[in-house]
């Protein structure tokens, strides 16, 4: 192993052990905290030692088995076990291997990287379209790229990484990779000043989006949710109100606000085929519809409504690319308010408990493992 100091580092960097405890995913529902060898950095890869890792909703669906992860008759398996899970991570550089020293970190330094891990060979890398790399790892779906619910993890040579400042606090950096995914929906969502704004869903990744919305200063922002407690913090990012679709009629009110027109913009963010439904109802004609989710269930509609009835844009809204420098940016100076998004911590020892709690959803938002 080959660990390089920067001249002047004050920072005690604590000795590398030889194991570490982990979370290894061998099927759905088969996760195990087990004893595993702590990896050792190869060319231009770094060692780090995990500060947070978040758990995400699609790591549930991953633990339930979801056939968009697991595959099944009609889509291959993207999930390649035994691996650890865990794509979104804040960590420290503890360690760089040959060569690594020419990436820009140094031993001591907060970093993160992005979630995807591109080949930097087919034809979309060669665009700079990286976050639809045709090989398409990400960190804590495969095992050749190990996730952070371990203690240690590596950035890959492959990786993208960035700093962190160390003012920003661990319950905010941790949501650095949902926000940089965020903030590409709204870039993909193209919103005007004139423009009534619905977004459906006030998670983690929901709130981002309110956040990133609300700096293009739309002429009125709505979202939707069905859980109560949501709503002050959608609030306080900057929706103008927030309505529950569990207890009136959205659709008509939307109607309402608009002369019987509809929204001109709905980006859905709750992973639920419901919502999709909705999306398509309460949109108006040449309206432009956002697709963020990952979903479940099958969800299905009627595609005359996308063509024949209204001419929609449908878009699609994958990853955080490009987005890491502004996220740090936004959530460092509090451009976007990301407080009281952690609301669980748990040691890692702990995690059927912590997945259990992201599931419900109960009171819950971000809940986070530390290793």
């Amino acid at each position: 192993m080959s660990t390089v100091i920067e001249p002047g580092e004050a920072r005690a960097i604590p000795s590398i052990p030889k194991t570490m405890q982990a979370v290894v995913c061998y099927a759905p529902e088969d996760y195990r905290l087990e004893e595993v060898p702590v990896p050792t950095p190869g060319p231009d890869e770094i060692l780090t030692k995990v500060e947070l890792v978040g758990i995400c909703m699609g790591d549930i669906k991953t633990y339930r088995g979801a056939p968009s992860f697991w595959g099944d008759d009609e889509q291959p398996r993207y999930v390649k076990p035994p691996m650890i899970p865990g794509h979104e991570f804040v960590c420290r550089v503890v360690a760089l291997g040959p060569g690594a020293e020419k990436r820009g970190v140094a031993v001591g330094d907060r970093v993160i990287s992005e979630q995807i891990v591109p080949c930097w060979g087919c034809r979309f890398c060669n665009h700079g379209q990286y976050w639809m790399c045709q090989k398409h790892d990400l960190y804590g779906f495969q095992n050749n790229v190990q996730g952070a619910m371990a203690e240690y993890m590596i950035f890959t040579r492959e990786g993208i990484v960035h700093k962190v400042p160390d003012e920003i606090p661990p319950d905010e950096a941790i949501l650095i990779e949902p926000l940089a995914c965020s903030l590409h929906a709204a870039d993909r969502a193209d919103v005007g000043f004139d423009d009534i704004v619905v977004v459906a869903g006030a998670g983690t990744l929901g709130l981002g989006i309110i956040g990133a919305v609300r700096l293009r200063n739309p002429k009125k922002l709505i979202v939707l949710d069905m859980k109560p407690e949501r709503a002050a913090l959608a609030l306080r990012l900057g929706a103008d109100e927030v309505w529950n679709p569990g207890q009136e009629d959205v659709v008509a009110k939307i109607k309402a606000i608009t002369g019987g027109y509809g929204c001109d913009i709905y980006i859905e963010a709750t992973g639920h085929h419901r919502a999709v439904n909705q999306g398509m109802a309460m949109l108006r004609k040449l309206g432009r519809f956002v697709e963020f989710s990952v979903f479940n269930d099958e969800a299905t509609v009627d595609w005359s409504i996308i063509g024949d009835r209204k001419e929609l844009d449908v878009l699609g809204s994958h990853l955080g690319p490009y987005m890491y420098p502004r996220a740090i940016d936004f959530i460092g100076h509090r451009k976007i308010d990301v407080r009281d998004i952690v609301t669980h911590k748990f040691p890692l020892a702990k995690f059927a408990e912590a997945f259990a709690v992201m599931e419900r959803g109960e009171h819950s938002l971000k809940v986070v493992l530390e290793p």
